[in-house]
Protein backbone atom coordinates (compact mmCIF):
# COMPACT_ATOMS: atom_id res chain seq x y z
CA UNK A 1 0.00 0.00 0.00
CA UNK A 2 2.73 2.44 0.90
CA UNK A 3 5.32 1.63 -1.75
CA UNK A 4 3.27 -0.56 -4.08
CA UNK A 5 5.10 -3.77 -3.24
CA UNK A 6 2.01 -5.88 -2.63
CA UNK A 7 0.38 -4.95 -5.92
CA UNK A 8 3.63 -5.51 -7.81
CA UNK A 9 4.18 -8.86 -6.10
CA UNK A 10 0.60 -9.93 -6.78
CA UNK A 11 1.09 -9.46 -10.51
CA UNK A 12 4.36 -11.42 -10.42
CA UNK A 13 3.06 -14.33 -8.31
CA UNK A 14 -0.59 -14.49 -9.45
CA UNK A 15 -1.92 -14.10 -5.88
CA UNK A 16 -4.37 -11.46 -4.76
CA UNK A 17 -2.84 -8.34 -3.24
CA UNK A 18 -5.12 -8.74 -0.23
CA UNK A 19 -3.60 -12.11 0.66
CA UNK A 20 -0.08 -10.76 0.28
CA UNK A 21 -0.89 -7.81 2.56
CA UNK A 22 -2.30 -10.17 5.18
CA UNK A 23 0.88 -12.26 4.96
CA UNK A 24 3.07 -9.19 5.47
CA UNK A 25 1.03 -8.11 8.50
CA UNK A 26 1.29 -11.58 10.03
CA UNK A 27 5.04 -11.65 9.41
CA UNK A 28 5.39 -8.27 11.11
CA UNK A 29 3.35 -9.37 14.12
CA UNK A 30 5.18 -12.69 14.51
CA UNK A 31 8.84 -11.85 14.52
CA UNK A 32 9.15 -8.64 12.52
CA UNK A 33 10.33 -10.39 9.35
CA UNK A 34 7.76 -8.62 7.21
CA UNK A 35 9.43 -5.22 7.51
CA UNK A 36 12.75 -6.43 6.19
CA UNK A 37 11.15 -8.51 3.46
CA UNK A 38 8.99 -5.54 2.41
CA UNK A 39 11.99 -3.24 1.99
CA UNK A 40 14.02 -5.89 0.18
CA UNK A 41 11.15 -6.46 -2.25
CA UNK A 42 10.74 -2.70 -2.69
CA UNK A 43 14.43 -2.44 -3.63
CA UNK A 44 14.06 -5.32 -6.10
CA UNK A 45 11.00 -3.60 -7.56
CA UNK A 46 13.00 -0.42 -8.08
CA UNK A 47 15.81 -2.30 -9.80
CA UNK A 48 13.45 -4.15 -12.13
CA UNK A 49 12.01 -1.01 -13.74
Amino acid sequence: MILGVCDWLSTKMQFSAKNIRITFVLLILFGGLGVGAYFILWFIKLLSK
